[in-house]
């Protein structure tokens, strides 16, 4: 008889959350330190090379029957493109932008996924979570100043991270309880791989053995903090978990100022706080049970802008099958 965990109190889940994104945290900064020496492109092609073991192992214990044909082919594809590119772009953004700029940008995740709900999911939103994204959007608008100076390249990419992992995370809501566990991560790993293997050879920097220890590193944290994710989620409610990732701005700010010597201007701090807030009020009304029939923001189990197919409710589906 497989054993069910008895949840524990929302305060070990919430630690656990906040374990996992200072996880997150630190892997951005190895991310960071990598991407003033070597592409984007380059972190996530071995990245996704050092993951690769760990999907074969996820592969050689999947007992659910099938196949390993999708059912949903071209969703699963626009999953597997959108995350590797979000991933992409994203390591972009933190090699040329302060952590908590390019943190600020990347809370404006939920609210985009609350809008691209809609058309794909067919959620309704009504008055008060409207008003919290267009709330949400101003504060996006606050952190970048436009108009103040034009867009640099980083924010362009912070912001194109933001929104192709949205759109990823809601095409994991649309088809993630009718794809094998195994097919999410496999696909997309694959994609990176492949799509970043194809640039590769046209920015190629040699990589001295320490590096490629780093590389390594940065693949090992994100099993540790997705592990951590889980703990969370079998410990708590999504409700607690998922406000945890407004920690990341904490440890942006240390990070920034003792390591980079960064020191983030007022506005990135007052748009980020916009951007909380209502993204903090967003998962509140998807928790009330009666406004959201999807709960796409409470889905959401990840960090966006990660470059692997990992997923936390397939890692909680395996477990409670295995009976651990």
């Amino acid at each position: 008889m497989t054993q069910q965990l008895k949840p524990a109190s929302p305060h070990s889940a919430a630690l656990f959350g906040l374990a996992a994104f200072a996880v997150f945290a630190t892997h951005d900064v190895i991310v960071k330190h990598l991407g003033a020496t070597y592409s984007a492109i380059q972190i996530v092609f071995f990245g996704a090379l050092l993951s690769f073991p760990l999907i074969t192992f996820l592969m050689i214990r999947d007992a659910e029957p099938g196949t390993l044909r999708p059912r949903h082919p071209w969703w699963l594809a626009l999953r597997s493109v959108s995350g590797t590119l979000s991933a992409v772009c994203t390591f972009f953004a933190l090699g040329l932008l302060p952590l908590s700029q390019v943190y600020a940008v990347l809370f404006a995740a939920p609210l985009l996924i609350t809008l691209m709900a809609i058309p794909i999911l067919g959620e309704t939103v009504r008055l008060r979570r409207g008003i919290a994204i267009v709330i949400g959007l101003i504060g996006v608008l606050i952190v970048l100043r436009p108009g103040s100076e034009p867009l640099g390249l980083g924010q362009v990419m912070a912001l194109m991270g933001a929104f192709l992992g949205a759109l990823n995370a809601i095409v994991v809501r649309k088809i993630g309880q009718e794809e094998r566990p195994v097919l999410l991560v496999l696909y997309p790993m694959m994609a990176n791989f492949i799509l970043t293997a194809a640039v590769l050879p046209f920015v190629y920097v040699p990589v001295p053995i320490t590096d490629l220890g780093l590389f390594a590193v940065v693949a090992a944290l994100v099993l540790v903090a997705m592990s951590a994710l889980v703990a969370a989620y079998r410990r708590g409610d999504a409700m607690v978990v998922a406000p945890m990732q407004y920690s990341q701005i904490i440890w942006a700010t240390i990070f920034g100022v003792v390591l980079f010597n960064e020191t983030p201007e007022l506005n990135t701090y007052v748009g980020a706080a916009v951007i909380v807030v209502s993204g903090l009020y967003i998962i509140r009304r998807e928790s009330t049970g009666d406004v959201s029939r999807n709960t796409p923001v409470l889905e959401t189990r990840t960090r966006i802008g990660i470059p692997t197919g990992l997923r936390v409710g397939a890692l909680l589906r395996k477990r409670r099958g295995d009976g651990s």
